[in-house]
């Protein structure tokens, strides 16, 4: 848990950025799918799929997001190197592969195979990471910890 008061504005920025994107990765993924087997999906309601999603999937995602980046973000803190390119690396990083660790725990202890659709395939999974990485990085630039 970010320990410091001036970490929880950013590390809610990082949590919110993560979420916010995954939500709509897994939406776009999950249509891709059904378009594959033959549906018809229009502009509109690939739109209203995206919002219903953002308000009923985005719970859910944020809590694996909060349940990686608590630990994750704050060791990135305290252990990445001082300053320069490989601190902004290390938080990229950090958020992708805290969220990819989130990813594989919640499949290994949920009831069906894969908890979230678009971890089904490598691109999936790689677009949520991308996900994680774009909110470790917002993390790194609205806590200070990119200095």
């Amino acid at each position: 848990m970010p320990q410091n008061s001036r970490l929880w504005l950013p590390f809610g920025l990082a949590v919110l950025v993560a979420t916010l994107l995954g939500s709509i990765v897994q939406t776009q993924f999950n249509l891709a799918a059904l378009q594959q087997l033959g549906a018809s999906i229009s502009p509109g309601v690939r739109a209203q799929a995206t919002l219903h999603d953002l308000l009923g999937f985005s719970p859910t995602f944020a809590a694996l997001v909060i349940a990686a980046f608590i630990v994750a973000l704050p060791f990135t803190a305290w252990a990445a190197p001082v300053c320069g390119l490989l601190r902004w690396l290390a938080f990229s990083l950090a958020g992708a592969l805290a969220v990819w660790l989130a990813l594989t725990t919640a499949n290994a202890l949920a009831p069906m195979p894969t908890l979230i659709g678009a971890n089904r395939t490598l691109a999936g999974t790689l677009a949520l990471m991308l996900c994680g990485s774009l909110g470790g990085l917002v993390f790194a630039r609205y806590s200070g910890a990119s200095r």
